[in-house]
């Protein structure tokens, strides 16, 4: 579909049907406390759906138990295999460039504001990094995963706070569009993948053209399972630069929340680094790679170390190098990211699964070789000229 302002002006009124009618059901029947109790215990794919639960979740989890029947599973395994090669870089782009950029919409820095406690950083982040490992398992899709269960999860979750928030009076409808309507959930799925793959351009990381389009493809394949207009939907790269494009022109700005959220990403991972002396780099590599203008919108601090971060694309460009001309770099290199990116999520989550739950209310306050081509190097799509 062609995107201008009057297209995703449309898509601010819509939210999630399916999810949104199984949530007001429940809550209308008094049914949430037994959905969130025994849902606890459902966490992986062919378990079975526990005795009294209500009705209509029954239908949903029916209803949302398997991929879009589109589903390229050949493409999938390429993006998995994109994700082996790249997982460390993937989980520095997801923590410094995908969340401050939800951060610049200021209504969804809002809306993240009354859904998760403020003094609970961790588990933001740990939620979402949890959920992206458990999308790129070889069984994501299969029995024992984990994948399936949180998605449909998030899902209700998504439709919990539609629901609050609408029913309290604490959202402008009106002004403000439905809460987590269907430009924000598009938006957010470009940042977790066109974005993404963005900064790791930034950073200097070596991406094949094949990696780059696999790994779009699967946050594709999440946005459909999470609700979102596949009619609406940029459906490659290029569509997807014109959609980012045009949403930021019209919602990124300050806020107070944004600024508030920020500070706590930070100081977050302050206390993962160790010691005090490189505390500094996390400021730096988040200014580096979302620009100045974004940066000081969310009173990210100027630091030393700002131009040393950039120069970390010459010397990832080096240890690419290594990786791509020796296979035994490439092991080597792939067994550290993987091993990285598993410390900073038990970091994070201090080893325990992270549960998705629908909240009651709402805050009062608001080790392989990926066998891919690395010869075809990947370049962003143009800025749109608007």
């Amino acid at each position: 579909m062609p995107y201008t302002e009057s297209s995703l002006e449309a898509l601010r009124r819509d939210g999630d049907e399916l999810a949104d009618a199984t949530v007001a059901t429940l809550f209308e029947r008094g049914e949430v406390g037994t959905f969130n109790t025994l849902m606890r215990y459902v966490s992986r794919v062919g378990q079975d759906l526990p005795d009294g639960l209500p009705d209509v979740a029954r239908e949903y989890l029916h209803a949302t138990s398997a991929p879009p029947a589109w589903v390229d599973w050949e493409e999938m395994e390429k993006a998995r295999l994109f994700f082996v090669d790249n997982n460390v870089h993937i989980s520095t782009a997801l923590s410094f460039a995908a969340m401050p950029a939800c951060y610049l919409v200021p209504g969804v820095a809002r809306l993240l504001s009354a859904t998760h406690g403020l003094s609970y950083p961790s588990k933001r982040m740990a939620e979402t990094g949890q959920f992206t490992v458990y999308l790129m398992q070889p069984d994501a899709f299969e029995a024992g995963s984990r994948f399936l269960p949180a998605a449909q999860k998030v899902r209700l979750l998504h439709a919990s706070i539609r629901h609050h928030l609408e029913r309290e009076n604490s959202w402008d409808t009106a002004a403000l569009g439905t809460p987590i309507c269907q430009e924000d959930m598009i938006g957010g799925q470009m940042f977790f993948s066109l974005l993404v793959l963005d900064s790791l351009d930034r950073l200097g990381v070596h991406m094949s053209t094949e990696g780059a389009e696999a790994y779009f493809y699967a946050w594709r394949v999440v946005g459909a399972m999470l609700g979102v207009d596949q009619d609406a939907v940029p459906k490659d790269l290029e569509a997807a630069r014109r959609f980012l494009d045009l949403y930021m022109l019209r919602h990124m700005g300050p806020s107070a929340e944004g600024a508030h959220l920020t500070r706590q990403l930070i100081d977050l991972y302050e206390e993962v680094v160790p010691g005090t002396f490189f505390d500094p780099v996390v400021s730096a590599l988040i200014r580096h790679l979302i620009g100045d203008t974004c940066a000081d919108w969310l009173d990210v601090p100027r630091t030393p170390w700002d131009t040393v971060v950039k120069a970390a694309p010459h010397l990832l460009g080096v240890l690419e190098t290594i990786e791509d001309r020796s296979p035994l770099g490439a092991w080597a290199l792939d067994r550290l990211g993987h091993l990285t990116t598993l410390l900073e999520l038990s970091s994070l989550t201090r080893g325990r699964v992270m549960h998705y739950a629908i909240p009651d209310r709402l805050k009062k306050d608001y080790g392989v070789h990926t066998g891919l081509s690395r010869t075809r190097r990947w370049t962003p799509p143009a800025p749109t000229v608007t």
